[in-house]
């Protein structure tokens, strides 16, 4: 009888350890979303999920989620390394009221990207994108549209460095900014922007803000263009807060309140090959900030006025 109670109890214990381990295991590296799918399912491709946040609870740190057919996966919380993958569909998320599209809260060591979706905030929904922490977030392919407030805000206040890219993307008609990047922190920001266009949007299209922080912000945006509303480019940075660079290179500002502007002792915008016209304002420098031309740009006299002074930079 003794033996016996041993036995069982061992069982016992090995059928606990079993059952603990189970959630882990049914993760995987790549799971599927499909509109026709459901969330008690695996989340493979023959049996999918139906919702983004399912996918994303089933998924493997630094897995794939990717989408089968075209329509709506809902609002999502990420708080680990993933890929989201929409190829030839439109993979979208309406945003209610009072709510974010996608909100990111992940690990130092953790890179997160974005591809082919599609965030609509009808008006109602407050920003697409909230980058709180993580190690670097990449945007390629997707639309974001009509926010009440920002389309990405790219906020760090880590201790080490952060990358953000965006590519091929567009961010139109919100009542806010297209993308703030701003830092509140001592970490670095490196960021790269191309092929993206800024349309719209109530109080501007691109804005890099240094002022509440002290990393470095450094940025590029190239082949872009931001139009028809509040400011086009923006970089401001205060005295003793981050030393903030913005790269403006082959871009239009078009159409604005304000074209481009620098404010604040620690901002340059750095103006290459690029077109300025049609603004209220074509450029404004305030409170020491820097706007530095290569002297191969177009600052047409389509603007209505200039405010400011415009440096010269020299190419290597």
């Amino acid at each position: 009888m003794k033996s016996r109670a041993i036995c069982f109890t061992l069982l016992s214990a090995i059928a606990i350890s079993i059952a603990a381990s189970l959630p882990a295991q049914a993760q995987r590296a790549r799971v599927f979303v499909s509109v026709t799918g459901d969330d008690a399912n695996p989340c493979t491709a023959g049996s999918p999920c139906k919702t983004f946040q399912a996918a994303h609870d089933a998924v493997l740190a630094g897995g794939e989620i990717s989408v089968l057919d075209s329509g709506g996966y809902g609002t999502l919380k990420i708080n680990k390394a993933l890929s989201i993958v929409a190829i030839g569909v439109e993979a979208s998320i309406a945003i209610g009221s009072g709510q974010n599209g996608i909100t990111i809260n992940a690990g130092s060591n953790d890179a997160i990207s974005l591809r082919g979706l599609t965030l609509d905030g009808t008006g109602v929904g407050l920003t697409g994108i909230v980058f709180n922490s993580g190690r670097s977030l990449t945007v390629d392919g997707c639309v974001v549209r009509n926010m009440a407030f920002d389309d990405i805000d790219f906020m760090s206040n880590a201790t080490t460095v952060q990358a953000f890219a965006v590519s091929n993307s567009y961010f139109n008609d919100n009542g806010g900014t297209g993308i703030v990047i701003s830092t509140g922190g001592s970490g670095a920001i490196t960021a790269s922007v191309e092929r993206t266009g800024f349309y719209g949007n109530v109080n501007g299209g691109f804005e890099v803000d240094g002022d509440f922080g002290a990393g470095a912000i450094t940025v590029s945006v190239v082949d872009s263009v931001a139009a028809n509303k509040g400011f086009g480019f923006l970089a401001s940075a205060a005295a003793n807060h981050s030393v903030t660079n913005v790269s403006l290179t082959h871009s239009q500002a078009a159409s604005n309140s304000i074209g481009i502007a620098a404010q604040g002792a620690n901002a340059t915008l750095w103006l290459a090959q690029s077109t300025v016209t049609g603004n209220a304002v074509g450029f404004e420098t305030n409170s020491g900030g820097r706007i530095n031309s290569y002297g191969d740009n177009y600052l047409q006299a389509a603007n209505t006025l200039n405010s400011g002074t415009l440096g010269t930079a020299s190419r290597q």
